[in-house]
């Protein structure tokens, strides 16, 4: 009776052991956290990606004019802000020795010129000896030697225009230099524009060199920016975006993808893109922060 009652009490022992290691793995799959779920159907997740750059508003005719050469600064025509046309003089350099020099210059052209005149036309007659000197000679009324010293002097006088043509061609060319070393006393707008800041005053002596100008352009408002190079190939010219600034928070421009560059920098893993800003400009100037959002297709 005994060993029937261990055996039965070692059966229901087993079967509780069996029922503990049941409970204890249901336990630890409850406890987990659940794997994450979608609420969107397969095949509607978004056909492109976002990418924010942010940068300075530019424009491509931007510089400094500088001084030419050395002078002593005579006339100030504008001042900033003044906005100017292409090819308006905006500033003159002391001139004055140069103007004399190129004077000088024209009159000794003049001279020479009239020099040359003078030896054409005495060319024309020792020519004229020297056909009149082989009439004579076919009619036996002169020598060989007066016929050959007729034409020496008449071949000897064509070097010597030759010679004079030289000098006058050099009488030239310096005048030329002149005239550019007077064009370089005058500072002129490159092209329609503002002028940004003058550096110079009236009457400051200034050299080769220095800055006298900063001249900008007011349109076309660009901006420049890289991307990196896992989206090249997805920016095309003409893409449009949407263009804010933080300067001018009411207003909203458009801009196209003017340029891109063909070639991805290896040492930055980067590629450059130029856009264009379009429709009126609003309050924007060039300088000022603005961002761009392009839409990259995946």
């Amino acid at each position: 009776m005994r060993r029937r009652f261990s055996t039965v009490f070692l059966g229901a022992a087993l079967f509780a052991a069996a029922c503990g290691d049941d409970k204890s793995s249901t336990a630890s799959v409850t406890n987990a956290a659940p794997a994450p779920t979608s609420s969107k159907p397969a095949g509607t997740e978004p056909s492109e990606a976002s990418i924010l750059v942010s940068g300075p508003i530019i424009v491509e005719h931007q510089v400094d004019l500088t001084a030419q050469r050395d002078g002593i600064v005579e006339k100030i025509f504008f001042d900033a802000p003044a906005r100017v046309k292409s090819g308006t003089l905006l500033a003159e350099l002391d001139g004055r020795q140069i103007q004399a020099n190129l004077a000088a210059a024209r009159a000794k052209t003049r001279s020479i010129e009239a020099d040359l005149k003078n030896w054409q036309a005495e060319a024309q007659v020792l020519k004229a000896d020297y056909v009149r000197q082989q009439h004579l000679m076919e009619l036996g009324l002169t020598s060989q030697e007066q016929l050959e010293h007729a034409k020496y002097k008449a071949e000897s006088d064509q070097w010597d225009i030759l010679r004079v043509k030289e000098t006058l061609n050099n009488g030239k060319e310096e005048e030329h230099s002149l005239e550019l070393e007077l064009e370089k006393t005058k500072v002129i707008a490159p092209f329609d524009g503002l002028i940004a800041r003058r550096y110079a005053r009236q009457g400051q002596n200034v050299g080769k060199g220095d800055r006298l100008f900063w001249v900008t352009a007011e349109s076309p408002l660009l901006m420049r920016f890289t991307l990196p190079e896992k989206v090249f190939g997805k920016i095309r010219n003409g893409q449009p975006m949407e263009v804010l600034s933080p300067d001018v928070p009411g207003e909203k421009h458009m801009a196209r993808v003017k340029q891109v560059s063909p070639v991805v920098d290896p040492s930055s893993g980067t590629f450059e893109v130029l856009v264009e800003l379009v429709g009126e400009r609003g309050s924007l100037r060039p300088g000022m922060t603005a961002s761009v959002q392009l839409d990259t297709p995946r």
